[in-house]
């Protein structure tokens, strides 16, 4: 049961369009180091919530300088990200799906640290909450719904990165990838303001 009740929980939080799923989903779209960003996106998930299971979940909410550290660094990062998506929507240029085009492998999981690392949601959701959860509950059950946390991450970014490409046909057009990136634009924008503002 508290397996079930992290994999419920967990999923709950991690389904939410965010900068690392928009960044995943597009990835997967173009078939481009699909495995090592999920496995990437997984791993530090469970990471997180080892540590919050273990305590740090304490330790980060009362550090107001590293609460707002990230803040600033997450939005600064988010708005840049955002303006670089903005610029594809505009300029339009065409993705050819199976031609390998894009970033390299170190790029990519640059990126992908960042959207993870950089956005303070992330700290909180996993390392604060789930932890906080998970806390409730006497050993070995708080072990077991991290478990269960730390599944449901997988689960999704696997399902977000390799069913990315179910998507693919529909993303042969410019207008496609003008559209996505406009998209993803605005959801970095809106969740740099969110860091901000909120």
């Amino acid at each position: 049961m508290d397996f079930v009740e992290g994999f419920a929980t967990g999923l709950a939080l991690i389904v939410a369009i965010g900068s690392q799923n928009a960044y995943v989903l597009r990835q997967g779209i173009l078939r481009q180091h699909v495995l090592p960003l999920v496995l990437f996106c997984a791993l530090s998930d469970a990471l997180l919530i080892l540590a919050g299971i273990a305590g740090a979940g304490l330790l980060i909410r009362d550090n107001a300088f590293l609460m707002s550290l990230t803040r600033f660094g997450g939005a600064l990062f988010l708005a840049a990200y955002g303006v670089l998506a903005a610029r594809r929507a505009w300029q339009g240029k065409p993705m050819h799906l199976n031609h390998g085009e894009g970033a390299t492998l170190a790029t990519a999981m640059a990126a992908c640290f960042a959207f993870t690392f950089l956005n303070p949601h992330v700290y909180l959701d996993t390392v604060v909450l789930l932890g906080a959860i998970a806390n409730q509950r006497p050993d070995p059950g708080r072990w077991v719904f991290g478990a269960g946390a730390a599944s449901a991450s997988l689960c999704w970014f696997a399902a977000l990165g390799f069913g990315a490409r179910f998507l693919a046909p529909l993303f042969e057009t410019v207008l496609a990838w003008r559209v996505l990136d406009a998209l993803i634009a605005l959801t970095m924008w809106t969740l740099a303001g969110m860091l901000l503002f909120h």
